[in-house]
């Protein structure tokens, strides 16, 4: 019998069967001959630079990396070189945009500017506290949260205090701004609007009529750009937090029933400084949610692909019990080049290794429910296909199983060999199982380590009791 591995089902304390995603490992549907699709270990993380505080986002600008590391504002190089340019000041999570000569930075509600010489910080009195911003047709545009604030075209120093606009359809903050198509897209708590630029010689945008979204985003870095449009964390007034991207006019859910209860564990305070963002991969579109205690990652291509949401864990430590470390993606010099939640370094991603800055790392899975009709059967042996022997030489890798019997306990785990290097022809295979099951049954599998592993099958020789 061939089990399906690319997600599983579990029962919970209240006998609901739930959807179980894997942990560090990435699903793939794709026909490889003996399946419809396998499992990957999620890439590795490697050392880029040791960087002076913990890393606070970054963005491209004329082909050169900028970062906020602690309070200070930087420059990475391809080489790994760093060049330090000035002090935004402390805080959280910056934001960033440009215009075609200057670098526009927010940091804890102050407004700094880089024209490629010097770092400035705007004084001006009537901008006010910036909690995000954008830059669109010459114009830089803030919010403190209240207002929609447009500096001078071309001049990010100075304000008007009669260019001022709002968002009116709810009486809630604006949490956040993006530029979606050369529009200007505010992101309320509880809604989102849309504002055109029609010109004029004082606010120069106008509120589209009938785009509003009566969703919004929990937090001011709970959204971003996504799959030519773009992606948030959030909901509308009085409705359980979940996921959405902004379609025709409206938001498309794409959370599930599963990713929607992880979610929900964390009150809205804690969600509201959660981070979301956009990574390609493979011709793969993701979508990570960086919750306080794991990383919630969406697959586009292959939901597409198996016409439901596909999803995936990321987590850290040898026993995939970490919050995931890496955050603030940035594609530069060929790489996606990372922060770290926990030290001041920076990192890389790549396939060559599953370890996380040299540390091994743990992946786990669970398996669709076994069933014989009621009837009961005995499990001889069970098979995990895999690319086996590719560990470093000295390493010897293991796989544990464990089984459930009603969703909730576990069986001890039992462990099988991954393969020596170079031992290609390995089959991970658990003789004499013996494990009889009168209804269900599932299976758990985990393994750790720093080598790369794909799973595609999944083979179990399974003997009906009572025919």
């Amino acid at each position: 019998m061939q089990v399906p591995v690319l997600s599983g089902i579990y029962a919970d304390a209240k006998s609901d069967f739930r959807t179980s995603y894997p942990v560090n490992l990435v699903p793939v549907p794709k026909d490889t001959g003996i399946s419809n699709g396998y499992l990957r270990t999620a890439d590795g993380i490697v050392l880029y630079a040791n960087v002076s505080g913990l890393d606070r986002g970054g963005i491209v600008w004329q082909g050169s990396l900028y970062r906020v590391c602690g309070e200070a504002l930087v420059k990475i190089n391809s080489d790994s070189s760093i060049n330090t340019i000035g002090s935004v000041g402390s805080g959280g999570r910056c934001s960033f945009d440009y215009s075609f000569d200057r670098l526009a930075i927010s940091s804890n509600g102050r407004f700094y500017y880089f024209d490629g010489t010097t770092l400035s910080r705007v004084t001006d009195a009537d901008l006010g506290s910036v909690v995000d911003h954008v830059w669109i047709d010459g114009y830089h545009i803030t919010t403190d949260g209240e207002f929609v604030v447009v500096t001078e075209l071309n001049d990010p120093a100075s304000v008007n205090p009669l260019k001022y606009g709002s968002s009116e359809f709810d009486p809630d903050n604006i949490v956040g701004l993006l530029k979606v198509r050369n529009e200007l897209v505010a992101l309320n708590r509880h809604s989102i609007e849309v504002f055109d630029n029609v010109g004029g010689e004082l606010f120069p945008f106008q509120r589209i009529d009938g785009a509003v979204i009566t969703k919004g985003a929990v937090g001011t870095h709970a959204k971003c750009l996504f799959a030519q449009t773009f992606a948030f964390v959030g909901g509308g007034r009085n409705e359980p937090i979940s996921v959405y991207v902004g379609a025709n006019g409206g938001a498309q859910k794409i959370a599930t029933r599963e990713i929607e209860i992880l979610i929900n564990r964390y009150s809205e305070d804690r969600l509201s400084g959660i981070v979301i963002e956009s990574v390609e991969q493979d011709a793969h579109q993701n979508l990570y949610i960086h919750l306080p205690n794991e990383t919630l990652v969406y697959d586009m291509a292959g939901s597409s692909a198996v016409g439901q949401p596909v999803w995936f864990v990321l987590k850290s430590g040898g026993d995939a019990d970490q919050p995931y470390r890496a955050i603030n993606f940035v594609y530069a010099y060929g790489k996606w080049i990372v922060g770290d939640k926990l030290q001041a370094t920076l990192g890389y991603m790549t396939d060559a290794t599953f370890a996380q800055y040299g540390q091994p790392t743990g992946w786990r899975f669970d398996t669709a429910l076994i069933y014989n009709e009621g009837m009961g059967a005995i499990i001889n042996s069970v098979e995990l296909v895999g690319t086996v022997g590719r560990a470093a030489t000295g390493q010897q890798p293991s796989v544990f199983c464990s089984y459930t019997k009603d969703g909730l306990t576990w069986s001890q785990e039992r462990s099988r060999s991954a393969g020596l290097r170079g031992d290609y022809a390995h089959r991970m295979t658990w003789h004499r199982f013996g494990v009889r099951f009168g209804h269900w049954l599932g299976l758990r599998f985990r393994g750790v380590g720093m080598t790369t592993l794909a799973i595609p099958r999944l083979e179990i020789d399974v003997e009906p009791l009572n025919a």
